[in-house]
C-alpha cells in the first residue's frame, strides 16, 4: 500500500487550533480541524469517513474559506490508494 507522507503545516495547524477554540465554528469545521491536528507531526493518514466529508466540503459553496482550507489539508493527507 502506498503511504502518504504529507503532514499538516504550521499554518493549517494554527488555523485548526483557532477553529477548535472558537464557539462560532461548525461541527464539521471542528471535525476537520481535529483531523488536521491529529496528523501534525505524525504519519497518520485521513480515514475514509473524513476523506468523504472533506471532499463534500470542498465541493460546496456553503463553507468558509477557512473550513475549505482545513478540508484541503485533510484530503491531501488521505490514503493515496483510496484517492478521489
Amino acid at each position: 500500500m502506498s503511504k502518504n507522507t504529507k503532514k499538516t503545516s504550521v499554518k493549517v495547524a494554527t488555523l485548526a487550533a483557532e477553529t477548535l477554540n472558537s464557539p462560532a465554528s461548525s461541527a464539521i469545521a471542528k471535525s476537520l480541524a481535529a483531523s488536521a491536528l491529529a496528523q501534525k507531526g505524525t504519519d497518520k493518514q485521513t480515514n475514509a469517513e473524513m476523506e468523504e466529508i472533506a471532499g463534500k466540503v470542498l465541493g460546496s459553496d456553503k463553507y468558509s474559506e477557512d473550513t475549505k482550507a482545513l478540508a484541503a489539508s485533510v484530503l491531501s493527507q488521505a490514503n493515496k490508494e483510496r484517492g478521489h
